[in-house]
């Protein structure tokens, strides 16, 4: 039996959104993981309803195969640096989501105590973000053409104090480097949300929404929490001036928009369901999609069409070349709707950046509740739900009340300078805060320990 295979069939079908066999599927591969089978890989994972201990399990039996522990090149040697070597390794120094979020915290880091240094394992698209992110660090080193013991070696001549692993087991993952030890404080943020299940991984950062108190035992790392959220934004991500019409995207100029930009295998029966419902009760209403694949588009066509509701207030917005265009379609939407269990990551901080109220059903997952993670750091509490019910409940009442969602939009938009959720420079001084931590403790002979970052540290 050829491993992984059937968490990435069952991926793939999620892709093109063909949900045949949908329930026994995803039991089926729960029950494989349970018994200890390498029957996916952990991103691969998250869309499958499933619980903390659960994903864990998948994470561990694929670190165990892909990326066991190797004799560590760090040997407890203590470095005497004046600055504190940070390194970030990402195959998505480039126009994708991770960069988005995370170049104007590389632009911040304060270079009076730390000294940065990039690893770039991806594809170099030569666009403005590269260039953007190559200038934002002291040095930018792109390593798409060396094998993983050689970039390891390479990280521990360098003397790295702290290395970054923003990929996890996602597309373009690397995790034979830090399975060498090359440094002696190893971490993992934004790209993969959950644990790497490793014993080589120091640390994951975290806040404590996504991975709220008493959870801490579903993690082969120690948690490092941050105030406010732990996800990144960028304060000088443009939006285009020009905001088109309704008619140009091909939607309705009166009525209700409900919006959705995740990916395709982010949606499920479920949460489906739960929208053609919203679009029954609400005459004219349409749910705009991201257009991700030709069959994705037309199974969920198809669907609504089963379901009862016409497959044309499906409207699937078409990739731009420009992200600033991109941002400005956003403003035509009255409600963003989050998916469930693996929710809305960046396309939440995106509609919210864009002034879109997001309302998100919260799970028992860290895949699952970062939207909630970010309408708490914005002040908007009352968009985060326990359940699908509820999440239902909340969008009906929203799309029948304009007075309410436009007050909820208002104050969206009053608080997008000020509010922690879009402070760049505060996010990062926070992030700064738990590296120094790391650091110390690493510095004081101390072992890895759960950081609690203070609630301000700007």
């Amino acid at each position: 039996r050829l491993e992984f295979l059937e968490g990435d069939r069952l991926f793939t079908k999620l892709l093109i959104c063909d949900w045949t066999q949908w329930e026994a599927e995803t039991f089926h591969l729960a029950t494989e993981i349970a018994s200890g089978r390498p029957a996916s890989r952990p991103f691969s994972f998250l869309p499958v309803p499933a619980s903390p201990p659960l994903q864990l399990a998948c994470a561990k039996v694929f670190s165990q195969r892909q990326c066991p522990s190797l004799t560590p090149l760090w040997r407890g040697k203590r470095y005497e640096h004046d600055r504190i070597r940070l390194a970030y390794l990402s195959a998505d120094f480039r126009e994708h989501p991770v960069a988005h979020l995370l170049a104007g915290v590389f632009e911040h880091h304060d270079r009076t105590r730390f000294e940065t240094v990039a690893i770039s394992c991806g594809v170099d698209d030569a666009g403005p973000m590269r260039n953007r992110i190559a200038r934002a660090f002291e040095r930018f080193l792109d390593v798409r053409g060396k094998g993983d013991a050689e970039i390891a070696q390479l990280l521990h001549d360098a003397e790295i104090d702290i290395a970054v692993d923003l990929i996890g087991p996602t597309q373009g993952a690397r995790p034979g480097i830090l399975s060498h030890r090359p440094a002696p404080i190893q971490a993992i943020y934004l790209g993969y949300a959950g644990s790497s299940g490793t014993d080589h991984i120091d640390y994951v950062i975290a806040d404590k929404i996504v991975i709220p108190d008493g959870e801490e035992q579903f993690y082969t790392e120690k948690i490092a929490y941050l105030p406010d959220t732990y996800m990144a934004t960028d304060s000088r991500r443009a939006i285009a001036r020009h905001t088109p019409s309704r008619a140009e995207q091909g939607l309705p100029e009166a009525a209700v928009v409900f919006c959705s930009f995740n990916n395709s295998y982010k949606i499920t029966p479920p949460v489906f369901d739960v929208w053609i419902r919203l679009l029954r009760e609400i005459d004219g209403s349409v749910l705009w999609l991201s257009h991700i694949n030709d069959a994705a588009t037309a199974n969920l066509r198809r669907e609504a069409e089963a379901r009862g509701v016409q497959p044309e207030r499906l409207v699937f917005a078409p990739r731009v070349a420009l992200n600033e265009d991109h941002l400005a379609r956003y403003r035509l939407a009255d409600l963003f709707l989050d998916t469930q269990p693996f929710g809305a990551h960046s396309t939440a901080s995106d509609a919210l950046w864009a002034g879109v109220p997001v309302l998100t059903c919260a799970g028992s997952t860290f895949a699952s509740r970062v939207g909630a993670s970010l309408l708490h750091a914005i002040g908007c509490d009352e968009l985060v739900t326990a359940s699908l019910p509820d999440y239902e409940a909340l969008a009906l009442a929203l799309a029948r009340d304009r007075t309410r969602l436009d007050a909820i939009r208002a104050r969206i938009a009053e608080r997008r300078a000020s509010s922690p959720l879009f402070d760049t420079e505060r996010f990062t001084r926070n992030l700064e805060a738990a590296y120094t931590v790391m650091w110390e403790r690493y510095r004081c002979d101390e072992p890895p320990a759960l950081i609690t970052t203070p609630e301000r540290f700007a």
